[in-house]
């Protein structure tokens, strides 16, 4: 606990670029609202310009699928220790971890059993896949706060202290910003009015962007004049050199693939349509109101394990979060570039997207919490790590 003359300290752990945001946002609340917090962990680029070190580099924590985290194993129980001791060591009065729930729920555990209390921010998905893990979950976690309101019931059931805060995007994004900042996105992109747009986004990992870049871009090539401009934006300047290596051999597509560094939402924003990997990305596309395309593929072993276990009809978060079938979901064999090229094309030839538009919109308003993006999630940690706060 903290005291009159020690500061509080918060241990935090994300392992990918979507925590890496949720961090930042917590890191700043917690700093507004907790004055003097110390923090320490591994978390991004996002999360260290608001002040927080990292004592790793988080691409070290890039995993994909079952197969990759058995084949770094030795490399992730090496990083596991060493975060583990730097928060023992540190004297943290709580841990949160973000999301990369298989690794922060050991880490819970380890820390738990040390007396420190653990909160995760980011429900593992429970509720479609691996259920059994609720009682892992139970005996490591004292605190699940969850992003969506639907996710609460199961760890009700199951006597596990659950908190809904929101999703910081769904606050940050303003619910018309789609399209009231269509023009200023196209004009700082370079993009003309009248461009047909299609955003590309392969993912943030490596290992994501190796299993479905070159997919997109033969979607790319077989939309041909169809599109303007397509416009790809890397996470960082390791994904960046890695599509700018993979698009050298595109060579036809010539300028009409523009590849920056930097927010994906500014290029979402400029889009007319976008094809996303499936996770986080799908709901930033749903919160600016985007029509999309979701494609899904893992490597063939993963994907024979996950479809076994799997019990949920979407993969979408906008089609999980609506109950229905908003966005096309190619699944697997099926998010092959022609039938993606397919479901983009008539996408962008759809006259009336109106109704789609609207029910994005009701689902976004449902995930707001009315704060500043992060205040609710950080006061629910300060309240749980021992300082009273109020959130106005």
């Amino acid at each position: 606990m903290p005291t009159a003359d020690r500061a509080m300290t918060i241990a935090m752990v994300a392992g990918e670029a979507s925590g890496d945001n949720l961090g930042a946002a917590l890191v700043r609340q917690i700093g507004i609202l907790a004055p003097g917090t110390g923090f320490v962990g591994i978390g991004g680029p996002a999360m260290i310009a608001e002040g927080f070190t990292s004592d790793a580099d988080i691409e070290r924590l890039s995993v994909n699928g079952f197969v990759d985290p058995l084949l770094r194993l030795p490399e992730l129980l090496k990083l596991l220790f060493m975060v583990r001791d730097r928060i023992l060591a540190s004297r943290a009065d709580c841990f949160v971890g973000i999301d990369f729930n298989f690794f922060n729920l050991l880490l819970a555990g380890m820390l738990k059993r040390r007396g420190i209390k653990t909160i995760q921010y980011v429900s593992p998905t429970v509720w479609a896949w691996r259920q059994g893990r609720i009682n892992k979950i139970k005996r490591n976690v004292d605190l699940m706060m969850t992003l969506y309101p639907f996710e609460t019931e199961i760890y009700e059931k199951n006597g596990i202290p659950v908190a809904f805060v929101g999703h910081p995007k769904a606050d940050e994004i303003d619910v018309d910003e789609g399209e009231s900042a269509k023009v200023a996105a196209r004009s700082e992109l370079g993009i003309e009015a009248n461009e047909k747009v299609v955003a590309i986004l392969p993912g943030s990992r490596k290992s994501e962007v190796r299993m479905t870049g070159r997919d997109f871009l033969d979607t790319a090539r077989l939309l041909g004049g169809r599109v303007d401009r397509f416009v790809i934006p890397a996470s960082n300047a390791r994904r960046l050199e890695q599509l700018r290596e993979m698009l050298a051999t595109y060579q036809e597509l010539g300028s009409r693939v523009q590849l920056i560094e930097g927010e994906s939402r500014q290029v979402m924003t400029a889009a007319d349509v976008v094809l996303v990997n499936s996770g986080t990305a799908t709901l930033e596309a749903m919160l600016l109101k985007k029509p999309m395309v979701m494609s899904y593929r893992l490597g063939p072993m993963t994907y024979a394990i996950v479809s076994r276990l799997i019990k949920t009809n979407w993969f979408a978060l906008p089609n999980i979060l609506a109950g229905q079938s908003l966005v096309p979901e190619l699944i697997q064999d099926d998010a092959n570039p022609e039938q993606l090229a397919q479901a983009v094309k008539i996408l962008l030839e759809a006259e009336n997207v109106e109704k789609l538009v609207s029910e994005f919109d009701r689902i976004h308003r449902m995930l707001r919490k009315g704060a500043e993006p992060g205040r609710e999630a950080a006061a629910v940690v300060l309240r749980h790590c021992g300082v009273d706060v109020e959130v106005h």
